[in-house]
């Protein structure tokens, strides 16, 4: 007996038409997926935001910057991975700009991401880890929404099989983009058989990845981006077994898909980065400016490490001094990286915690992060940010910089008055 012999009991159905018209504009599902992914992510990573003390609608401000980088990285890495479509002899080169055909590598869409989302943080004030460890459980649901756009194009299938869940899939026109072709009779044509639907695998595994990343920071509270390294080990793991199924064209190294190998690359990476770097759950206080003490004196600048310090870079001024802001539409100049604990105070009282001393700046987070990767000795939750004009600063002053874009009123976040607005 073979697989064409077999009639199926039942079937997963694929979608006819991935494009429609509205007026002259057409209206693509695959671009629409995409899109509800992104905003999935953002509500859940707004939230989390705010849970962790960052003002309000900050993700908006994260989102200007790593969506744009985020969908250019996707596409040149499935460009330079399955270059024969662009540039083979066949190939069309102008045709590696149709994003809404198809063709969004995740490896490249995170990476890209996360350059953008690194800028933005910067801006912020807020250190890369707090925003990675927020995206964590948003992103894989993302990532699931987006691949029915996969089912809409019926693309990206796996193997045929008998199973009751097979899926059937349309011949589509190439001739006539997002539409199958049609038979005699005006009918979708269907490939012979059914299909491994590995779309609907990874939709579902992204989504439990999600569930499972969600469950483990809030018991263990996850700190310093490991929340989103677990999510990228999870992801891994189900990318592994579910790219093995899959039948499409790829570039293979040693007889097995390239982007099997790039998932066991990436997992071993985020495995060392959650083994080895350690830390507390991060929140933040902001700092605002316009508050009511002031930079540092040349006198406190010899105080903290026996230097005279110019107090013309932001970097100069001390925020353990600064106050919390009265002014319902102040913008804060910078967050203080505190403790669970400190946090906590803050929201019942409004004041800042003492600033300790030997901090770290938020936005040099990442490189410290980096260096844990071969130092067994958690750091302290602390912020500063370096004086790179004085050369004789070695980042321990208790000092802090950056601009916040993010619109926040006198309330701290997460008090009531903002879980109301919320």
């Amino acid at each position: 007996m073979t697989l064409a012999s077999v009639s199926p009991l039942a079937a997963l159905p694929s979608p006819s038409t991935a494009v429609w018209q509205l007026g002259p504009i057409p209206i693509r599902a695959y671009a629409l997926c995409i899109v509800l992914g992104i905003v999935v992510a953002a509500v859940v990573t707004e939230y989390r935001l705010r849970q962790r003390g960052v003002a309000p609608w900050a993700i908006l401000d994260v989102a200007v910057w790593a969506v744009p980088f985020g969908i250019v990285g996707a596409r040149i890495y499935h460009v330079i991975t399955s270059p024969q479509a662009y540039f083979g002899s066949d190939g069309d080169p102008i045709r590696a700009l149709y994003i809404w055909e198809g063709g969004l590598g995740i490896w490249g869409a995170v990476a890209g991401g996360a350059v953008g989302a690194w800028l933005a943080a910067r801006q912020l004030g807020i250190p890369l880890t707090v925003v990675a460890d927020a995206l964590a459980p948003g992103l894989p649901l993302a990532q699931a929404v987006g691949r029915f756009g996969n089912w809409f194009n019926n693309e990206l299938f796996g193997g045929r099989t008998t199973l009751p869940w097979g899926l059937e899939i349309h011949r589509m026109d190439s001739g006539n983009p997002g539409h199958a072709l049609l038979d005699e009779n005006g009918n979708p044509i269907l490939e012979p058989g059914l299909y491994q639907p590995t779309f609907a695998y990874e939709a579902l595994w992204n989504v439990g990845v999600a569930l499972f990343v969600y469950l483990v920071d809030r018991k263990l509270k996850l700190g310093r981006g490991r929340a989103f390294a677990l999510y990228v080990m999870g992801y891994t793991v189900g990318r592994f077994w579910i790219e093995m199924l899959r039948t499409d064209q790829a570039n293979e190294i040693l007889g097995v898909r390239l982007n099997v190998w790039t998932a066991v690359v990436v997992f071993l990476g985020a495995l060392i980065y959650f083994l080895r770097v350690r830390g507390p759950q991060e929140f933040l206080v902001p700092v605002y400016a316009g508050s009511t003490t002031t930079a540092p004196s040349d006198t406190d600048a010899d105080d903290t490490d026996g230097e005279t310090g110019s107090i013309s870079d932001i970097s100069q001024v001390d925020l353990s001094r600064r106050t919390v802001s009265k002014d319902p539409n102040a913008l804060p100049e910078a967050y203080r990286v505190v403790t669970e604990e400190q946090y906590r105070t803050y929201q019942r009282t409004g004041e800042l915690p003492e600033q300790e001393h030997g901090a770290t700046g938020a936005p040099d987070r990442l490189l410290d992060d980096l260096d844990d990767l071969g130092d067994d000795e958690p750091d302290d939750v602390h912020t500063s940010v370096r004086d790179e004009d004085d050369p004789h600063d070695d980042g321990d002053d208790d000092q802090a910089g950056g601009t916040g874009q993010a619109r926040a009123g006198a309330a701290p976040p997460g008090s009531a008055t903002d879980r109301d607005n919320s």
